[in-house]
């Protein structure tokens, strides 16, 4: 589970910035929270709230970006960016990274610290009794334009560690080679987002097909059949949705078949079906939205999502949080963080569950989680002191 993270100038933030899903003991025992296996007290939810423009996706693009590098930059181009930007007003050109999380029953950190152009310095800590120890620690050396690596166990060769391209994880690049800890590491990240470097990946035809090919997947079979009896509940006006392989002919001529999904109207004992391309935008994002959170469900993950209720009702963010609320439906103890724009979620969370986003006239974002704000007491009606501007991050305040 992801215990907290931090971060600096990257995107809109230039200071250094720390999110964390970490709980005190005045926190509620409630199904919000619950004890990992290293002993902590951690939220299972934590959402993000702020004016447009405040750097809410900013918060959370973090996560996407360590997703794809410590799992994926290998596959990069060798001349490829790396995929970051430094605030646009900091003197510094690189971008800091560090994350805590439990794995394999102990506690992890890893820090990276990257330009556009190279990493120049990454490691890997393992927490043995009350201190943490390397696993592996790369920097890169501007006398030799080399990297000095050094490993406790990590198992990649010295020789082929040294040799990691500018642009790669050293764990993504050692999982190509077999390297157990890497590989097992990689396979456990389990992130799943609609958040890229540009931001949220907006709803379209190819989201509906990508999350079609998801679900019709036989390995996704009890996934597939969770996301209908979900839709069918949620009041969408659908009785079912049904997954069909349609011929289509591209531009080029060539034919191919994809999967469509449709959904199904039952309306005086005769049956309609509705392409979901054709269904309203709150069909179609509910369809999206269930390929990222139902698989983080299942697998104990981690769901990282841009704009949780666009397109759908307010009142849709109570179900969608009692997925991960309740025992049944979140047995792994999945965790999602969310930016949202419904202030109803003040009235679903407590101030332990809340991190709060704004931006200056300098267009320097800062976050800071609502608990950490002086006087603000666990019975307070959150909504109404939000919505008067007493916690700030409002537009206009």
């Amino acid at each position: 589970m992801l215990h907290r993270y931090n971060f600096s100038n990257f995107f809109s933030f230039e200071q250094e910035t720390e999110i964390s899903f970490l709980l005190n003991d005045k926190a509620p025992q409630d199904s919000l929270a619950v004890t990992c296996d290293t002993g902590e007290r951690l939220s299972k939810v934590l959402a993000v709230i702020g004016a447009n423009g405040s750097g809410k996706t900013n918060v959370i693009k973090p996560l996407a970006f360590l997703d794809w590098f410590v799992g994926d930059s290998f596959h990069a181009k060798p001349d490829a960016k790396i995929p970051i930007e430094p605030h646009f007003f900091c003197d510094k050109g690189e971008s800091t990274f560090e994350v805590e999380f439990d794995w394999d029953k102990s506690l992890w950190r890893y820090t990276a610290t990257v330009t556009p152009d190279r990493v120049l310095a990454e490691a890997l800590y393992r927490k043995t009794s009350r201190a943490f120890s390397y696993v592996f620690m790369r920097k890169w050396m501007d006398e030799s334009k080399s990297y000095e690596v050094k490993q406790q166990g990590f198992g990649f060769s010295p020789r082929e560690a040294e040799k990691v391209r500018e642009n790669a994880s050293l764990i993504s690049t050692a999982a190509q080679y077999d390297v157990p800890l890497a590989h097992d590491m990689i396979a456990a990240q389990r992130i799943y987002t609609n958040v890229n470097y540009s931001g949220r990946s907006h709803l379209n035809v190819d989201q509906l097909l990508t999350a079609s090919n998801f679900f019709v997947d036989p390995d996704h079979a009890d996934m597939r059949i969770r996301m209908v009896d979900l839709l069918k509940s949620w009041d969408l006006g659908l009785s079912g949705v049904a997954i069909r392989k349609i011929p289509v002919t591209e531009a080029s001529g060539t034919q191919k078949e994809v999967f469509v999904p449709f959904g199904l109207h039952d309306c005086d004992s005769k049956q309609a079906e509705l392409a979901l391309f054709q269904e309203s935008s709150g069909t179609q994002g509910a369809f999206v939205l269930l390929a990222k959170l139902l698989p983080a469900l299942a697998s104990g993950g981690i769901a990282v999502i841009d704009e949780m209720e666009v397109d759908l009702h307010p009142h849709m963010l109570t179900p969608i949080m009692d997925l991960f609320l309740d025992k049944e439906s979140n047995p792994l103890n999945a965790q999602v963080i969310f930016t949202c724009h419904s202030m109803e979620i003040f009235n679903l969370l407590h101030k332990w569950q809340v991190v709060l986003v704004q931006k200056g006239n300098d267009c320097r974002s800062e976050a800071w989680r609502l608990d950490s704000m002086q006087g603000v007491r666990s019975d307070d009606n959150l909504y109404a002191k939000y919505m008067s501007g007493t916690y700030g991050a409002v537009p206009g305040v």
